[in-house]
């Protein structure tokens, strides 16, 4: 699963490029074509293959656990203990916990070999633990044993087949259509179920291996649907959060993520989930206490487990996300710890990868360009080309921002060389390749060529869907000022400071970047005012923040 980043999903997830584009742009010593297009979601885009560990973690015992919310769907079993473990499976399933989800259906297999539905389960499970050939044995189970399975678990398996088709990749495609018919059918015969109402929720997305995070528009009536007839389950809920994130809907996403955070109290997502919205309403240190609930809650396991943290997409996630809520408030040194102990954490997850940008983009943007450089080679010698690119263009900033032009040239172009090769996911690193671009131009004397670029860059940025994006964007606007300043070109400084602003008026950043503006411009009723809000939402700063001394 990638959440926005995957994630992207979460932020979230891996692209594939669809229908490209060129756009080009040429400067002295730069020449870049930038391949960008319509993005569809990978969950199958992995940085490298799951261990084999793998399969002893997932067929380990595992108890019928509380606290994670409440899922049923009446499958052909006989025995009470298969059906309970396929339920808590399903559960899992809903909050994207993989390892737990396979564990339970394992469970539940124990009892009953002949569940088809824990097979099928499985087949979701599995893919996104990376283990494709695993899955693909579980759907060739689940599709053997559904000639004796119910008219009920053989349209669940029917459906799922072709959705399995149309993950594959491009030329399957075309089974989507034919995915979205099948669950129709089936709720023509079912139309009390409210598993294959969330399920025709999903496949609204474009995206044929959508498992919730980017839930659009569409998705909404469905969720409704499944929340109407089935009160007591929290998926729709959490499903609801999704698709009001991603439509810019906030009151409505805190609220459905409030009720999933209070049905699945135990579950680290739930609560992550509610944090995403706290923190988008402006309300950040509510948002920094469910980010740490999930964090304790995602320690424990992995001590009561004996489960290694790389196992657990989430954890990371949500590491990079009470990270930069610390950064929000001007508490760097929490933040510096947190965002050094993520990038520290292998992962299998291409985007996950791709989202250790964060580190270096922290380190240039207090200053520390030597080492935002270092931590910025190693993502460049990383063995995808989309997270090696990201690396280069990171690797990029922190040249420019040591004055060595040729050099952040050379890694410009080392970037373009592996995205324009890169199978999958060229287009997440568009938008940063063009800010190196518009900042680069800035840097060597050409403004007038840069600004526009950067204006690009600021819309797209803003337009990008769901809170993690959003963040992103605010930190985005942030660097763009901060590189006008340092090369004094105040008009872009003012303008990307009134950027931050409408973006985010509760940032302290925001303000301090406008004061600075207006300090410049000899205002100093304005510089005084912002200042002093400034100071204000950076009341819980560490003490030594440097944006808050005067000179």
């Amino acid at each position: 699963m990638r959440e926005e980043g995957v994630g992207v999903r979460l932020g979230r997830r891996a692209h594939r490029i669809r229908r490209p584009f060129p756009f080009r742009y040429t400067v002295r010593t730069v020449h870049f074509l930038v391949m960008a297009a319509g993005l569809a979601v990978l969950p199958q885009a992995h940085a490298h293959p799951a261990p084999p560990a793998l399969q002893e973690l997932v067929n380990r015992p595992v108890p019928l656990r509380k606290g994670i919310g409440s899922a049923h769907d009446t499958v052909a079993t006989t025995s009470k203990q298969a059906q309970a473990f396929y339920d808590q499976g399903l559960a899992h399933l809903h909050s994207f916990v993989w390892l737990e989800a396979a564990r339970s259906f394992n469970q539940a297999l124990r009892d009953d070999p002949k569940l088809a539905m824990a097979h099928l389960g499985l087949t979701i499970a599995y893919t996104e633990l990376n283990a494709p050939a695993a899955a693909k044995a579980s759907l060739e189970r689940a599709r053997a044993l559904a000639a004796t399975a119910n008219d009920h678990d053989r349209r669940h398996i029917a459906a799922r087949t072709l959705q399995a088709e149309a993950e594959a990749g491009p030329g399957g495609l075309t089974r989507l259509p034919d995915y979205r018919a099948a669950l129709d059918e089936a709720l023509a015969a079912f139309p009390q179920d409210e598993e294959l109402w969330l399920l025709r929720g999903l496949a609204e997305s474009s995206d044929p291996a959508e498992r919730g995070q980017g839930s659009a528009a569409g998705s909404i009536p469905f969720y409704e649907k499944a929340r109407a007839l089935a009160p007591a389950h929290f998926a729709a809920h959490h499903y609801l959060t999704h698709a009001y994130e991603n439509t810019g809907r906030v009151p409505l996403a805190l609220s459905e993520g409030a009720a999933y955070a209070r049905m699945a109290p135990a579950v680290p997502h739930a609560r992550h989930m509610y944090a995403h919205n706290l923190r988008r309403a402006g309300r950040i240190a509510e948002a920094i206490d469910e980010f740490r609930a999930a964090d304790a809650l995602q320690t424990e396991y992995f001590r009561t487990e004996s489960v290694p943290v790389e196992y657990d997409w989430h954890y990371q996630h949500n590491l990079d996300l009470l990270a930069t809520s610390y950064q929000y408030i001007g508490q760097m040194a929490a933040a510096e710890a947190l965002f050094k102990t993520a990038f520290a954490i292998p992962s299998s997850l291409v985007v996950q990868e791709f989202n250790k940008r964060e580190w270096p983009a922290f380190l240039l943007g207090r200053g520390r360009a030597k080492e935002a450089l270092d931590a910025a080679l190693v993502l460049a010698g990383h063995r995808s080309p989309l997270v090696s690119a990201i690396g280069h263009i990171e690797a990029g900033r922190a040249q420019l921002a040591l004055a060595q032009f040729k050099p952040a040239a050379d890694e410009a172009n080392a970037a373009l060389r592996l995205m324009r090769g890169a199978r999958e996911g060229a287009g997440l690193a568009a938008t940063p390749l063009k800010a190196l671009q518009g900042e680069f131009l800035l840097r060597t004397g050409k403004p007038e060529q840069g600004r526009p670029l950067l204006e690009e860059v600021a819309r797209e940025v803003r337009a990008a869907p769901g809170p993690d994006a959003w963040t992103q964007a605010l930190f985005t606007l942030e660097a763009i000022g901060r590189t006008a300043r340092e090369v004094g070109d105040w008009n872009i400084a003012a303008w990307a400071a009134r950027q931050m602003l409408e973006h985010d008026p509760n940032y302290a950043g925001s303000h301090y970047a406008l004061a600075l503006v207006a300090e410049h411009d000899g205002d100093a009723r304005t510089a005084g005012v912002e200042r002093a809000l400034a100071e204000k939402y950076w009341s819980r700063a560490d003490a030594g923040l440097v944006e808050l001394k005067r000179d």
